[in-house]
């Protein structure tokens, strides 16, 4: 299994080296020569037709893992939809790219945990107006939390970011990362895509 990455100037960031220190350039023209299967493609959005080359990539039976400089939720789906393995920031840590690519080469699907939980939180989002929203539903959970903890676990479900909560409740990030961390111990979840989890069944279980 090889490493390539398809980039618009054909050079290599120093933390995709320090990640992988075997990776090599490829380029659109040099694909269908080079590429062989479970090869893992590391293709960056600003490359034009970018779309179409997943499509190149998957059919040689090789991975797709779709990078961008401003990940956004509809990019994502799109990139998965299209048959990508993976999407993550451009700039990620060597670690983390790491992790992608022990996710994807064990055919899971990598997006990351924030987007993930927007994702998520979208479908939490869809289930709750679908169930009229009142927050009662979320009582058996909720009532543990204090009134600022709730504001802020309910936000978090919805698939805020601690930015966007903290814009929302006119509160600090660090005050919305200190209320995430006693919610967690409260409700005995680990994380945000715990938490929407564990709020989600909630609602549905109580609309019934």
């Amino acid at each position: 299994m090889k490493h390539w990455f398809i980039t618009t100037d054909g050079s290599l960031k120093a933390r995709w080296i320090k990640a992988f220190p075997e990776a090599s350039i490829l380029t659109p023209q040099t694909l269908s020569d080079h590429l062989q299967p479970n090869d893992v493609v590391w293709l960056l959005t600003t490359v034009e037709d970018w779309h179409v080359l997943i499509n190149a990539v998957t059919t040689k039976g090789a991975i797709a893992v779709v990078m961008s400089y401003a990940p956004g939720e509809r990019e994502a789906l799109q990139a998965l939809d299209l048959g990508a393995r993976g999407y993550v920031h451009t700039f990620a840590a060597p670690d983390v790219l790491n992790q992608v690519a022990l996710v994807v080469t064990n055919q899971g699907v990598w997006v990351g945990q924030e987007l993930l939980a927007k994702v998520m939180g979208g479908t939490f989002k869809a289930l709750q107006n679908r169930l009229g929203g009142e927050e009662d539903q979320y009582s058996e959970c909720l009532n543990v939390l204090t009134e600022r903890e709730r504001g802020v676990a309910l936000a978090v479900a919805r698939g805020a970011t601690n930015k966007e909560v903290a814009r929302q409740l006119d509160i600090t990030e660090r005050t919305v990362k200190a209320h995430l961390s006693a919610i967690f111990k409260k409700l005995t979840v680990r994380d945000r895509l715990q938490l929407i989890l564990k709020l989600a069944p909630v609602s549905e279980q109580t609309a019934n």
